[in-house]
């Protein structure tokens, strides 16, 4: 196997070749081939010499937050399971994220209290919400494509409209009572979904 840093010394010479050389050296001198360095090393040294260049020309705030963004993405790293250093997405994740971005439209559910609905209702209670979660590729229509043809040609500038169907719910389920933190009883309407459809 080729070592980079291998040097090759002149093959032993003979007895009746150093006279020959000899003889040949006084009457004319030969320069000596210039010796040539690995390539492997030059390549080396260029890098280092770009990534140097590189770093210089950051200040040392930025330095100092690359180094703790590095660590802290190590620790996370090691925190969960990993035994290396995940600088750069692998392109499975991508693949991942690209799939996730386009799963169809579906009914979802999440386990909440009442104040965290955001209605305004003070309530430690806890309900079971529905909702709708997924892309509508599928379900595009000629409507669709048109509008976003006119859109595109300025034809309808000021309206809000939406050239694309969206993943909303088509039905709701039973209305949802309870108890807040002051013993008030409320009963909210159309608050879970109970069936998911492109709109």
């Amino acid at each position: 196997m080729f070592n980079g840093s291998r040097t090759y010394s002149p093959l032993p010479s003979s007895p009746s070749s150093s006279r020959a050389s000899s003889s040949s050296s006084s009457s004319s001198s030969l320069p000596a081939a210039p010796r040539r360095s690995p390539r492997a090393l030059q390549r080396r040294g260029s890098l280092l010499a770009q990534y140097s260049s590189l770093l210089e020309s950051y200040t040392e705030g930025e330095i100092q937050q690359l180094v703790s963004a590095l660590v802290e993405r190590y620790s996370q790293a090691m925190n969960s399971g990993g035994h290396e250093l995940p600088l750069f997405p692998r392109a499975g994740s991508r693949r991942k994220r690209a799939r996730a971005r386009h799963k169809p439209c579906a009914l979802k559910e999440l386990e909440v209290s009442i104040s965290e609905l955001g209605l305004g209702y003070e309530s430690d209670e806890t309900v079971l919400f529905r909702y709708c979660s997924g892309t509508c590729e599928a379900a595009v229509r000629s409507y669709d494509l048109s509008l976003k043809s006119m859109r595109s040609k300025r034809r309808i500038k000021k309206e809000k409209v939406r050239a694309r169907p969206c993943c909303r719910p088509l039905a709701y389920d039973d209305d949802v009572s309870f108890l807040d933190a002051y013993n008030r009883y409320y009963t909210v309407n159309e608050l879970s979904a109970k069936e998911c459809g492109c709109v």
